[in-house]
């Protein structure tokens, strides 16, 4: 196993200039077990508001903080987004951290435990776990999220409780020898089935708080990528593996 000396945290970014400067505050606050250092990997998927100029800004600002900021010149999605961050995360781990705000940073100390106990490879958040604050919404949104997962873990054998997470903690070495494909929200079906599928993986779930957005507070997902999301947990678990 490698030494975790270093955790990449990997944000992309669309359209996010109201809160992105909050999202880097607080991940850069988060005090790392063990004294794991930080780097912040954020990607900008081709903004047409202000996102480029509020990070490059940030950055410029606080020449202490471990920041690289990649640009897209076309918008491609969040999938491909995270592509362009892994292949540019230097850390012996990975997180995919979203920049609005849904998800809380301090919980990375959380993801991270299983991994300094020699216990796990990938850690997944479940929102679906533990007691740690989880905001009231929309119940077809919960139902889909259940089904979602049931698919996933009926292809993968796996036991998971909230396959579409966005905090899922993954060794790097694992994650870059994936070859990934989804360009947007597939993502998540598509690399849970994959690295379920690696030798000897050990995969862990931790509860996780979330404090998420209603479509008026600006989420962007929709039910055409859950229909997606389906599609995609056929493909990779049964036509392309």
């Amino acid at each position: 196993m490698n030494a975790f000396k270093k955790l990449s945290v990997i944000i992309p970014v669309y359209n996010e200039a109201a809160t992105v400067e909050l999202l880097l505050d607080r991940v850069a606050n988060v005090v790392l077990k063990n004294n794991i250092e930080k780097e912040l990997v954020i990607v900008n998927d081709c903004s047409n508001d202000n996102t480029r100029e509020v990070i490059e800004q940030y950055i410029k600002a606080r020449p202490a903080i471990q920041i690289s900021l990649y640009n897209h010149e076309i918008n491609k999605g969040k999938g491909a987004a995270l592509h362009t961050g892994i292949k540019e995360a230097t850390g012996e781990y990975i997180i995919v951290q979203d920049a609005d705000l849904e998800y809380d940073p301090e919980d990375f100390n959380q993801l991270i435990e299983p991994v300094l106990k020699r216990a796990a490879d990938v850690v997944f958040g479940s929102r679906f776990m533990g007691s740690k604050p989880h905001r009231v919404l929309l119940f077809y949104h919960y139902m889909a999220n259940r089904l979602l997962t049931f698919l996933s873990n009926l292809f993968t054998n796996l036991n998971l409780t909230d396959m579409e997470t966005c905090y899922k903690l993954f060794d790097a070495r694992m994650l870059k020898s994936l070859t990934l494909k989804e360009k947007r929200f597939g993502f998540e079906p598509e690399v849970t089935a994959k690295i379920s599928r690696i030798r000897k993986v050990r995969i862990y779930e931790v509860g996780i708080s979330y404090y998420g957005r209603t479509y008026a507070e600006g989420k962007k997902i929709n039910w055409k990528d859950g229909v997606k999301a389906i599609w995609c947990i056929l493909r990779y678990n049964i036509w392309d593996r």
